[in-house]
């Protein structure tokens, strides 16, 4: 009992202080960690086994960790390696192309073909922000994507934010749509053993639609917000030339190869018997090898938020050694009165709000051990809790300024370029999109399953 008041007491602590934001998340979560190993495994409960499985050092030594025909299912208690491996290496492939100015280029070239009109601006950044989000960290895509349109909307005297908000919500949306696209996706996809096509077919379709509807529902919102704001644009905008954008061809074609390598092992990885984290790794290590600075391209990786998920799991690990998230699970389980339809209505709505004011990092790290407890004492199948905490905590997360990474990043990108977008202006827009999304998600996941 000790042991369940102590962990709660140290999660909720963290909770707290990630929340009010004065301190780097990333501390945060390692100091909770770390609390957790020292007071709760160590102290109180006296067992270093539950500190090995926390730190879960020997993912790496298993075989199948690395390569099976079956895909990496980890149901491990701790840290998931197979996440950290994955993202990094992502993060460093990503970082390269943004420096071989692939990013620039290409935004630059879709401007020019839609003649710098901020409508189908818009509407054209929204899909690129989607299907980019699909397959590189939906951070990245909005980092660049919000800068670019601010740069643009400068020469054609149109109010960037309306387009920025638009990109955050389908750069959420898009990495929702598979495994490699979203952190919580990448989460859950490593921990329960589903591939890049599961995604596809299940969050995939449900994406598609979704995307449909928020294309008409911005266009309908800011229809007038851009015709008003259109002035005399700068005529020497027709005159610029995409390729200007790329520093070296060489390098430049090399990341893109590199690129279209990695995602060609993701889709293929159920054949090939490639896990995630072995991918991870073959995509930093092609990188590095090919790049002419690999210190500086290490230093510029968010190792911060790296910190903050491996704090964060072995956190949560307290809580699950515990038996403290078996009890969310029963609560929840008695909230549906055993009925299946219920559980996927409480769990799609539960996460939702829980990821609109808390990052959906944390979230769909809690959640995997309460799914996995779910099915097994209600008989549910796995994969429909799966997607349905999937859209959930994806979707949810998009209706505030904090519930996303992505959100966050893009905001405070619009900051630095002189355009504040407050909580009021952001949610006024991304809320009811959401609403709509979530409601069409539950509609399709009960159809479907």
């Amino acid at each position: 009992m000790l042991s369940q008041i102590l962990s709660l007491i140290i999660f909720a602590l963290m909770f707290f202080l990630v929340l009010w934001g004065n301190f780097p998340r990333h501390l945060v979560t390692l100091s909770a960690g770390g609390l957790m190993i020292a007071l709760v495994f160590l102290l109180v409960m006296g067992d270093l086994s539950a500190v090995g499985e926390a730190l879960s050092l020997s993912s790496f030594l298993r075989f199948e960790f690395w390569f099976s025909h079956f895909g990496i299912t980890e149901f491990n208690t701790g840290i998931n390696w197979s996440t950290i491996l994955f993202l990094v290496g992502m993060m460093v492939m990503v970082e390269e192309m943004s420096e071989a100015g692939f990013f620039d280029w290409l935004c630059l070239w879709l401007a020019k073909r839609l003649r710098f009109r901020p409508m189908p601006l818009m509407l054209c950044f929204m899909v690129l922000s989607a299907l980019l989000s699909m397959f590189v960290d939906s951070i990245t895509v909005i980092l660049f994507l919000s800068v670019a349109t601010v740069r643009l909307a400068h020469f054609l005297h149109f109010d960037p934010v309306p387009l920025i908000i638009a990109e955050i919500f389908t750069a959420n949306l898009g990495g929702a749509a598979t495994m490699s696209g979203d952190p919580p996706n990448i989460i859950l996809g490593t921990s329960l053993g589903l591939g890049f096509w599961d995604f596809i077919r299940n969050n995939g379709v449900i994406c598609l639609v979704g995307l449909g509807v928020v294309l008409v529902y911005f266009a309908l919102c800011f229809r007038t917000k851009l015709r008003a704001g259109i002035g005399e644009s700068d005529p020497a905008l027709l005159d610029l030339n995409p390729a200007d954008a790329i520093p070296s061809k060489g390098k430049f074609l090399v990341s893109v190869g590199i690129f279209a390598g990695v995602i060609l092992l993701i889709m293929t990885h159920a054949a090939t018997g490639l896990t995630m984290p072995t991918i991870g790794v073959a995509a930093a290590a092609m990188t590095l090898t090919c790049t002419r600075s690999p210190r500086q391209l290490l230093r510029q990786v968010d190792w911060k938020t790296v910190g903050f998920i491996i704090g964060l799991s072995v956190t949560v690990s307290g809580l699950e050694q515990t038996h403290v998230l078996d009890g969310l699970a029963n609560f929840l389980a008695g909230l549906s009165g055993g009925s299946h339809f219920w559980m996927v209505v409480i769990l799609i709505w539960f996460t939702a709000a829980a990821s609109a004011f808390v990052d959906n990092i944390p979230m769909a790290t809690v959640m995997v051990p309460v799914i996995l407890s779910l099915s097994e004492t209600m008989g549910m199948d796995l994969h429909t809790l799966a997607w349905t905490m999937s859209k959930g905590t994806d979707i949810g997360g998009i209706a505030t300024p904090i519930g996303a990474s992505a959100n966050v990043a893009g905001i405070a990108a619009a900051g630095r370029e002189g355009h504040r977008i407050s909580w009021g202006r952001y949610c006024k827009y991304a809320a009811p999109a959401a609403l709509l999304v979530l409601i069409l998600s539950m509609v399709m996941i009960l159809t479907l399953h």
